[in-house]
């Protein structure tokens, strides 16, 4: 990302107040005793920083009945009691929710989901959506600064704060969080610095990630990914993604963004894919799980047609829904066996048939799975662009707060 494009910190400080203020961003509401422990700071030390950041507006002081929704702390990490009562009551510490805002978009192949977010990445805006003339950059461009300026005025309009920058998520690769260099639902083969250009349109500053990425981190600092050493992400719907994060972050792989997960082997027997593999995970995408039950029906449907007849109990669909659970329950053991992560979220636009076949993902796992081993832990997040969208600002977030 271009310097004049860089995402601006929130505040100047040493390094150690950068960790403390990204720690209580992630695990706050937190008490002071339980920062000081998990960071390994003097009392002394962290209360001087955190005066210098409730100073500075970046965090605050609440009532210590205010637990939060989290309530999660670090894998492994067990704080221990205080036995000092002396001094004040005890607080807890969190960001500042509504004192900064960010919009966040998500972009498909032929529109964009935007959505703005306060510091604890909780939406703030309503809902935006907005579809594309065409796939040119300049297109996509205009509209994301129209998704943007409908945003903002919707956070002005609430009271809050401006936006200070865009997170932009897109399906494919991208290079320095600003350059897309291969954009397949956009059909962009070529270098594009969309960041640049939607600083250009906007005024703010702007990073463009990996979708799949933004989910990921999202999740970690403000989902069922919140504690975890390690945690992945498994997407079903047009495509099949996996991402793995170590401590909230991505792990970086200059290939990761290519789809390399939708080609392993999930069903010996399974159908056979575009590039000629049988039984690969490709056979979990909408296209292979359409084509499969036209197969079995004897006659043309879409995929909407197969999830239709799996809510209405239709034998035939149930029979392909099972199957395809299974499946997936094979890819998920597959990750867990292999990166070994504490927990794996199933996300995409695909994921409901993950929630009605629950229980044939747990027989793929158990059959993949050692009989001795823990349980894999998974959750299905509920399906929304807008999560999407506000996982791009979720990156911004991380940027800005670090």
């Amino acid at each position: 990302m271009a310097d004049e494009n860089a995402i601006p910190q929130w505040f100047s400080g040493s390094e150690h107040t950068h960790k403390v203020a990204a720690t209580i961003a992630k695990y706050g509401p937190i008490a002071r005793t339980t920062l000081a422990q998990m960071l390994g700071l003097s009392q002394g030390a962290l209360s001087r920083i955190t005066s210098d950041l409730i100073y500075a507006g970046v965090i605050e002081e609440l009532p210590a009945t205010a637990g939060g929704p989290k309530g999660r702390l670090p894998e492994g990490f067990m704080p221990k009691e205080s036995t000092d009562r002396r001094g004040r009551p005890q607080t807890l510490l969190a960001l500042c929710a509504n004192a900064r805002t960010f919009v966040g978009l998500k972009v498909h192949g032929h529109y964009a989901v935007a959505a703005a977010v306060n510091a604890h990445g909780e939406v703030v805006s309503g809902r935006h959506e907005e579809p594309f003339e065409n796939q040119s950059p300049a297109c996509v461009t205009e509209t994301i600064a129209k998704l943007v300026a409908g945003c903002a005025a919707d956070v002005v309009a609430a009271g809050l704060p401006s936006p200070l920058a865009v997170g932009v998520a897109v399906g494919g690769h991208v290079r320095e969080d600003s350059v897309v260099t291969f954009a397949p639902f956009l059909h962009w083969t070529e270098d594009i610095d969309l960041g640049a250009m939607v600083h250009a349109a906007t005024g703010l500053p702007c990073g463009v990630f990996n979708d799949i990425d933004s989910l990921l981190v999202d999740a970690c600092w403000f989902g069922p990914g919140v504690g975890y050493e390690m945690f992945a992400v498994v997407t079903v719907g047009v495509g099949v993604g996996y991402s793995l994060a170590v401590r909230g972050e991505p792990v970086r792989y200059p290939d990761k963004s290519y789809g390399l997960v939708g080609h392993i082997l999930v069903d010996p027997e399974g159908p056979r894919c575009i590039s000629g593999h049988v039984g690969c995970s490709q056979c979990l995408t909408d296209d292979s799980i359409a084509e499969q039950y036209s197969t079995i029906i004897g006659r043309a449907a879409t995929f909407e047609d197969f999830a239709d007849d799996v809510r209405r109990g239709v034998p035939q669909a149930s029979q392909l829904l099972n199957r395809t659970c299974f499946r997936l329950g094979t890819l998920i053991a597959t990750v867990a066996n292999v990166a070994m992560p504490g927990m794996i979220m199933v996300a995409g636009e695909s994921a409901f048939l993950a929630t009605i076949g629950v229980d044939s993902i747990r027989d793929g796992i158990s059959r993949h799975r050692h009989n001795q081993a823990a349980p894999v832990k998974f959750v299905i997040a509920d399906h929304d662009w807008q999560l999407w969208a506000k996982a791009a600002a979720s990156r911004v977030i991380v940027t800005y707060i670090g």
